[in-house]
């Protein structure tokens, strides 16, 4: 039967919620019910989240007798309200973004710019020892379990005056970036003037000329039609963007060995699937933008070491002070990459 707990107290002091669990003998069953939010469109074939989450319903539904009702498009919310409604046990599992470092700090250490080399680089590093790590710290600050890593992908510069093929020419230039501190600090190291704008206001921020440029994934800066506004494009790849599969942990201890065994399982090729769909739309995004008119530059290794070393001192050392007695992630990601390379 499908049973509804109420008023249940959750570990580490989150706020009472509904469960909605299936039990039987006093585990949860084969009737469970999991609602899946995220927000990005519900499409699996171009969406990254979409095509996590409908792939993981699949697998799920058809070795076990769970449901996975899938919300996606943001309609139970944005991505801090899922990750609160994941923290209550509302909707047990949610794949985010950005949101994850606001609940868990440490997990600001994946945006130091110009960390990952390559994509397949992040992946190593992720779903290696320090990914396994960071999940475990987190879910014990948070209640959340990290399930799998999927990817939001690399975050490029765009701009109106010139391309841009080393720090230099950044300077004088205004950018929107995200009201992300960290994001401020990497634009000043890299010269240029960073200006806090809202997503919602920024194709009248480009094409009122409040700010010259803005830095996005390729697939965002397509689908969205920045690349109408903009005329350069700079593959610089400068913050690698993570998905985090999330699960609320009380719930996922609830369920029998059997079923948490399916939920990691189907969380894994969820995660593969979401990074497959947006290794396609950047590789697609990019034909596109240079298609329809965009200058496309990709830096050299040599100019990417130049990125690196006006970006990273000043993002290191904020990021520090913000972490405090946890700083020591910023090193353990340093040696974890370096190991990748090895």
């Amino acid at each position: 039967m499908t049973f509804s707990i109420r008023g249940r107290s959750l570990a580490g002091g989150f706020a009472t919620a509904t469960l909605v669990v299936g039990l039987t003998a006093g585990i949860a069953s084969a009737e469970t019910t999991i609602r899946f939010g995220h927000v990005d469109p519900a499409e699996w074939q171009t969406s990254k989240k979409g095509a996590a989450a409908q792939i993981f319903k699949n697998i799920v539904e058809g070795e076990s007798d769970m449901t996975v009702e899938v919300y996606p498009a943001g309609a139970l919310g944005n991505e801090s309200e899922l990750v609160q409604q994941a923290q209550e046990g509302i909707t047990p599992v949610v794949m985010v973004s950005g949101a994850m470092s606001k609940i868990c700090s440490v997990a600001q250490v994946l945006d130091i710019p110009y960390t990952f080399a390559s994509a397949t680089q992040a992946w190593t590093v992720l779903d290696g020892s320090f990914g396994q790590e960071l999940g475990d710290y987190c879910l014990e600050k948070t209640g959340l379990r990290t399930l799998a890593y999927g990817e939001t992908g690399f975050r490029n510069f765009t701009n109106n005056s010139h391309p841009i093929k080393t720090p230099e020419d950044m300077k004088g230039l205004k950018f929107r970036v995200q009201p992300i501190p960290l994001y401020v600090e990497m634009v000043k190291g890299l010269g240029g003037e960073p200006t806090p704008i809202a997503w919602t206001e920024l194709p009248t921020a480009l094409s009122t000329g409040v700010v010259d440029g803005q830095e996005n994934p390729v697939g965002v800066i397509y689908n969205n039609n920045l690349h109408k506004l903009q005329k350069y494009l700079t593959l610089d790849g400068h913050v690698y963007a993570a998905d985090f599969l999330l699960i609320n942990d009380d719930f996922f201890q609830s369920l029998s060995p059997e079923n948490q065994a399916i939920l990691a399982r189907a969380a894994k090729v969820a995660g593969t699937m979401g990074r497959a769909i947006q290794q396609f739309n950047t590789a697609e995004g990019v034909t596109k933008v240079s298609a329809e008119g965009m200058e496309v530059y990709a830096p050299t290794a040599e100019d990417l070491a130049k990125f690196r070393e006006a970006a990273q001192p000043a993002v290191k050392t904020w990021l520090a002070g913000e972490l405090g007695g946890d700083a020591g992630w910023i090193e353990k990601l340093d040696a974890a990459v370096a190991n990748a390379d090895n």
